[in-house]
């Protein structure tokens, strides 16, 4: 079994890996490196659609499913992934394709033709292609999001994509009931980190909320639309907040999709009860009635990068009464990183200092440095392991720190790197 590295080797991004089971052709992910704002997108390696016998998504975010629609320009792969999966990655790439016109090498018939190729699969059923079988197991990182268990002629290889291990209030836990393996190839986004116990963050956001209404403010939870915005909502709903919440942009879209496959969530009940009570925004003139009264607004864009976020901004910002609450993660050269560090939004071309009360908060849907080590220590076999997705330090000293504490051969591995078991 061969492994070649087609991107997020060193960086968090473009995620692509193309196993050769003994001439069968397996391609783990195939995503997009968003460049800083007016450089172009990076893709992984190029792969020819031909030589693919199988395609697999591990989850929608862009980073993993972004380019998949560029195999099927003129290709007919099948492309395997859970159904929350294909209609979140459908939902995400054709949303980048309307923000970014023409900048992307497909467009919507390619992304249609990926779906006319779609073969959805449940989590633990074993697919069999030539020489290879492979099936999904859940990471509790998004709705439908999985891992990936690879076997050929007695090699198996686990592709972890992106994992939360304990889930969250909306997943349940990573299913690390894989048996023994012989090649690992792990996330490392923050493997150097330590991130705070759920329960703290969920309860310091409670209460942050509760000054907020108490001074008759309004807090703006900017929020990714897939999965945060939705708990979000269900960390309020859970603590009996009794003021309203409002839900607008994408997130609404989401909860559409969550809505179809309640089999997919720890407890559907509390999604449904959370995203029931809350108020969606459809129409413009009904955001600004809805913030006549103290009330949280939750709306992507998670890093206040354009979407309904940027409204809420410039309307909630200059007023000592509201908060805004960063709950996701901040990227460099992003307005929410700019918010976070100078304490000033752009509005109209000019910088100008937020009278509103900013905290972030850490809801993270990744494995912290604590999981990661945990998820390794229940590993079975002798696996080698390649460290991915992650910037060039974390991937590197993870890699170092696995062999020193485990004993296993660990490497952080280039792009176009081969390695074989």
């Amino acid at each position: 079994m061969n492994v070649k590295v087609l991107g997020a080797a060193n960086e968090v991004g473009r995620s692509g890996f193309l196993v050769n089971c003994n001439g069968t052709n397996l391609l783990l992910d195939y995503g997009v490196l968003f460049g800083r704002r007016g450089t172009p997108p990076q893709y992984p390696l190029h792969v020819k659609p031909k030589d693919l016998d199988a395609i697999i998504i591990s989850h929608a975010h862009l980073d993993h499913s972004g380019n998949v629609p560029s195999l099927f320009v003129s290709g007919n792969t099948d492309v395997y992934a859970t159904p929350p999966t294909f209609d979140l990655s459908k939902l995400l790439i054709e949303d980048m394709l309307k923000i970014e016109k023409n900048s992307h090498p497909f467009d919507l018939p390619e992304v249609n033709n990926m779906m006319k190729n779609a073969k959805e699969i449940g989590f633990k059923q074993k697919i069999t292609k030539g020489n290879a079988t492979f099936e999904l197991r859940e990471s509790g990182h998004v709705i439908g999001g999985s891992t990936v268990l690879v076997e050929s002629e007695k090699r198996r290889l686990f592709y972890t994509g992106d994992i939360k291990t304990h889930g969250s209030r909306m997943l349940r836990e990573m299913d690390l009931d894989i048996g023994e393996i012989d090649m690992l190839i792990t996330e490392s986004t923050y493997a150097k980190t330590e991130q705070k116990p759920r329960k703290e963050s969920e309860s310091e956001l409670i209460e942050f909320a509760n000054e907020v209404m108490d001074r008759k403010g309004i807090l703006f939870i900017p929020s990714f639309s897939v999965e945060r915005s939705q708990e979000i909502a269900c960390v309020l709903r859970s603590s009996n907040f009794k003021h309203k919440i409002i839900m607008d942009g994408m997130a609404l879209k989401v909860n559409e999709i969550m809505f179809r496959y309640p089999e997919y969530l720890r407890d559907p009940k509390i999604f449904s009860d959370a995203i029931k009570s809350a108020t969606a925004i459809t129409e413009h003139a009904d955001r600004k009635r809805a913030m006549e009264e103290p009330c949280v607004v939750i709306s992507p864009a998670g890093m206040l990068v354009g979407g309904n976020a940027v409204y809420y901004l410039q309307q909630l910002s200059f007023d000592s009464k509201n908060g805004i609450a960063l709950v996701s993660y901040q990227g460099e050269g992003t307005p929410g990183r700019k918010l976070l560090e100078t304490g000033k939004v752009s509005t109209r071309g000019k910088d100008l200092n937020v009278e509103a009360e900013v905290r972030q908060f850490e809801f993270s849907g990744h494995a912290d440095r604590k999981e990661l080590f945990d998820m390794i220590k229940k590993i079975k076999g002798n696996p080698k392991v390649l460290t991915v997705h992650g910037d060039s330090e974390s991937c590197d000293i993870f890699a170092q720190e696995i062999h020193e504490k485990f004993g296993l051969e660990a490497f952080s591995p280039a792009v176009n790197e081969e390695i074989t078991v």
